[in-house]
């Protein structure tokens, strides 16, 4: 006899699972509302999904459960853990670690916040995130982009840098390039004349 209108039994509240609410997990089905983490129940999703046996967990805690143990794979706060140490395990109280202090006095606070702490080499002023361009491996303004000879603004792909000095790829040739006959040097055509 045919099944009118029923579906699979949902794998963690064993009702019927209709097939315009299924979400599909090893083989087994679930209704939107119980796809979630067995451990802190949060919901899940294709993405954030880890199975193991007939159970479904976070990546989180599947991590935390099943993933490797001991020192070098702890993962941030999610790793802490609160359980009593063992016998084995001497809990020895660590000291502080001295955080750096910036040595440049103009950087305050509010710019580290904004994103201004990098400085432009043209301007000396604080570029910020909206107005950053990479180049020289040093942050530019975008006005402050351009060529240090003819002033030409420039793109990632029509600058050359020397010695931490921008330049358009035509005054980088004249100035830096290789010299000599067939390769437009004037002063090498007068000389041969």
């Amino acid at each position: 006899m045919p099944n009118w209108g029923g579906g699979a039994s949902c794998a963690a509240c064993m009702k019927t699972v209709y097939h315009a609410e299924e979400i599909q997990c090893n083989g087994r089905s679930f209704h939107k509302p119980c796809f979630i983490c067995m451990s802190c129940r949060k919901g899940l999703d294709s993405t954030t999904v880890a199975a193991h046996d007939s159970e479904i967990y976070c990546k989180t805690c599947y991590g935390k459960k099943y993933g490797p143990k001991g020192y070098g794979y702890g993962q941030g706060a999610g790793a802490l853990s609160s359980d009593p140490a063992g016998p084995e395990e001497d809990l020895q109280p660590q000291e502080p670690k001295p955080r750096a202090v910036s040595s440049n006095p103009s950087t305050n606070k509010l710019s580290q916040k904004l994103g201004g702490s990098d400085h432009c080499p043209r301007c000396s002023k604080a570029v910020y995130a909206a107005e950053k361009v990479m180049g020289a491996g040093k942050a530019w303004h975008k006005s402050c982009f351009r060529c240090a000879l003819c002033g030409k603004s420039l793109e990632s792909t029509t600058v050359t840098d020397k010695d931490g000095e921008l330049y358009c790829k035509v005054c980088y040739a004249k100035n830096f390039g290789p010299k000599g006959f067939g390769l437009g040097n004037a002063a090498m055509l007068e000389e041969r004349e």
